[in-house]
């Protein structure tokens, strides 16, 4: 008996040493498992701290920034554009005056020269009582151009005759001087000088109409000047 209870305790007991060897095994594995599987656990959460974190207030003002300085630089094209706009009309302005003006004055310059004909080069071109008028003509400060409108004047009223007298009207002289008497102012010998007659005509013709040009204009409107 005391044989047989001791061969089954040794049974019982290597059972138990066995079981015990079992669930050991079981708990180094999970044990292992485990130990394997927290390094890598470890690295995706170190992982996740360090990743940057995101701002949206930093975002928003970021982008704001951004919108300003586009703005600033599209407002900055934007004045410069009108400046050069400006600018280039201003030109154009000036460029559009001066030709109106320049128009002008040849409107006004072919107003005064109401005939047909060439401007003779001097007066040495003309002979008498015609090239005594063109040289005083220039005397009195007159151009060439306008001896062409005083040889239409005077040839019409005279015919650059000095002693030419109208019965009618008793006009006289050259310019027919209405009375002749008139021309004294420019000397005495008024009935019988051409030169006397010619410088009191320009003076007639400068006082009132401004330039022979002008006072054949009128007289061709009116019939007299």
């Amino acid at each position: 008996m005391n044989r047989l209870w001791s061969r089954l305790g040794a049974r019982t007991a290597a059972v138990a040493l066995l079981s015990a060897g079992v669930v050991s095994g079981f708990q180094l594995g999970d044990n292992r498992d485990q130990g394997q599987r927290l390094p890598d656990t470890a690295g995706v959460e170190q992982v996740a701290l360090q990743a940057p974190q995101v701002h949206p207030a930093k975002e928003q003002a970021t982008e704001y920034r951004e919108k300003l300085r586009d703005a600033a630089v599209a407002e900055a094209a934007a004045e410069r554009k009108r400046r050069e706009e400006a600018a280039a009309a201003s030109r154009k302005t000036v460029r559009e005056a001066a030709a109106e003006l320049a128009k002008a004055r040849a409107k006004a310059k072919a107003a005064e020269k109401p005939y047909d004909g060439p401007v003779p080069d001097s007066c040495a071109e003309f002979t008498g009582n015609r090239q005594i008028g063109c040289a005083e003509m220039l005397n009195a400060g007159f151009e060439i151009d306008q001896f062409p409108c005083l040889d239409k004047l005077f040839t019409k009223e005279s015919g650059w005759n000095h002693k030419a007298r109208n019965p009618s009207t008793g006009a006289y002289g050259i310019p027919q001087a209405l009375p002749g008497s008139k021309m004294a102012s420019k000397g005495d010998d008024w009935e019988t000088n051409p030169k006397t007659q010619i410088l009191w005509g320009l003076g007639y013709i400068e006082g009132r109409y401004k330039t022979p040009c002008k006072a054949w204009a009128y007289m061709q409107n009116v019939g007299w000047y």
